[in-house]
């Protein structure tokens, strides 16, 4: 009996020959279809956008603007792939849809800039033959903080870019980039192409031939990353880096013992509030636990946790000491260590199939079991020298001595020089503490003596 081969999903070769449409007279959804590579008509849409959302959701509103736009543009054509999409963008309840004129431009980038925003596109993907029509539709959600903008500001950016055909009355993906303090979600979904989702539609309606380079470009959440003062993708949402933090912090508790003394626990959060009030990251909450474990250690997980063992604790001097200890660990969760540190170890398929599903499925547990695994191992030596960085920074605004930082530091060199190798856990990623002290010292703005430049560790029981 022949051997059955497994099924596959079937490539309809016919696709590739229909013609694809953008109904839209957007140039930067135009710019995103052509970095594919694909051929397309533009056919704008002659519906009105409808901005009054009244029993509608914000998702349900922009899906029906996309709907209607489809629809009219896939009624002029006898058949052919379809694209439409509504952006609208919501503060405080209101929506903000294009602006009506260069004034009213002007007062709606004023208002936008002076609180957080979502902006929301709906999407609709219609694959039209002869016989039949098939619609998708969906939505994608992205939080945007911008810098606070005066009315010279915003008239020298329209001096250089039209506004009028913008939701919100800028461009991210233009000048208007240099506005933006932060975005939490899809990039492209506020240039108003969600490339996630149009993959998603295009995998649903069989057009594998469109999908491989919208794969290469969905991976989408860039952000600027205050510690590292770079924008930086991340495939993992905060939201996503909050669940998986959730999920590792389970399995620190079943797996690991926790310190039953309350006054020691006090004492680390009452400190480690200071610090996360004065981090470069407060979208976040932070959680603060003493490990019963006489190793002098201190480690961070996604989300905000950090954990500082009781051997440690044992160790410090006073409350600067142990400020700057809880203010690195801080500095790893401010600069998104541990996700990066994940992203470069997984490869880039995997990561896409862990980001397309919602937050709390299998996927994100499996990568979840991955960050557990770096958070034993501990961060690179260059991610340890920000940490220090950022430590002495946060535990200064906070109010202590970042001069504990190098006491501290000075003080885990002996220990470090008293155990045998095997122990030095601590020491694993940790740089030399001479290249730590040198780069607290350049963050205070000291001078540096010949001796912060000699890296040398002497050899342990001399």
């Amino acid at each position: 009996m022949a051997k059955k081969h497994p099924s596959h999903p079937r490539i309809d070769h016919k696709s590739i020959m229909e013609k694809i449409y953008l109904a839209s007279k957007s140039k930067a959804r135009k710019k995103l279809l052509e970095r594919f590579g694909l051929k397309f008509e533009i056919l704008p849409s002659k519906v009105r956008e409808q901005t009054r959302r009244g029993h509608l959701s914000y998702p349900q509103l922009v899906k029906n603007n996309a709907k209607n736009k489809a629809e009219e543009a896939a009624a002029r054509v006898p058949e052919g792939i379809i694209i439409a999409a509504d952006t609208i963008c919501v503060q405080d309840g209101k929506i903000f849809g294009k602006p009506k004129s260069m004034q009213h431009a002007c007062l709606m980038l004023k208002q936008l800039s002076s609180k957080p925003q979502w902006l929301y596109t709906g999407l609709a993907v219609i694959k039209k033959t002869k016989s039949k029509q098939k619609l998708i539709l969906d939505c994608e959600k992205t939080k945007v903080y911008m810098d606070k903008l005066n009315r010279e500001q915003i008239n020298n950016y329209f001096k250089q870019i039209s506004p009028l055909d913008k939701a919100g009355s800028f461009d991210i993906q233009g000048k208007g980039a240099f506005f933006i303090k932060r975005i939490e979600g899809c990039f492209y979904n506020v240039v108003g192409l969600p490339l996630r989702k149009l993959y998603r539609i295009f995998r649903k309606l069989g057009l594998f031939f469109m999908m491989g380079a919208i794969f290469v470009l969905a991976g989408c959440s860039t952000e600027y990353n205050l510690a590292t003062k770079q924008e930086e993708k991340f495939y993992y949402s905060t939201d996503q880096e909050i669940k998986m933090g959730q999920s590792i912090n389970r399995r620190v508790e079943k797996e690991l013992k926790f310190s039953d003394d309350p006054l020691q626990q006090k004492r680390l959060e009452d400190i480690g509030k200071k610090i996360a009030a004065v981090s470069d990251r407060k979208e976040i909450d932070y959680y603060f636990r003493v490990l019963d474990d006489e190793e002098v250690n201190a480690v961070s997980l996604p989300g905000g946790y950090v954990y500082v063992n009781s051997g440690l604790l044992e160790k410090v001097a006073n409350d600067d000491e142990l400020a700057c200890i809880l203010a690195h660990e801080v500095g790893h969760i401010v600069a998104r260590h541990s996700i990066k540190k994940l992203q470069a170890l997984q490869s880039y398929s995997i990561l896409r199939v862990l980001v397309a599903v919602a937050p709390g499925t299998a996927e994100v547990g499996n990568a979840a079991d991955a960050a557990f695994i770096q958070f034993l191992l501990g961060y690179s030596r260059q991610d340890e020298l920000l940490a220090d960085q950022l430590g002495t920074r946060y535990a200064k605004l906070a109010g202590y001595d970042p001069h504990g930082m190098i006491t501290f530091l000075i003080k885990l060199q002996d220990i470090n020089r008293r155990m045998p190798p095997r122990e030095r856990s601590y020491y694993k990623t940790h740089p030399y503490v001479p290249d730590r002290i040198r780069i607290v010292k350049q963050e205070l703005g000291e001078p540096i003596d010949f001796g912060d430049y000699i890296n040398i560790e002497q050899k342990a029981h001399e």
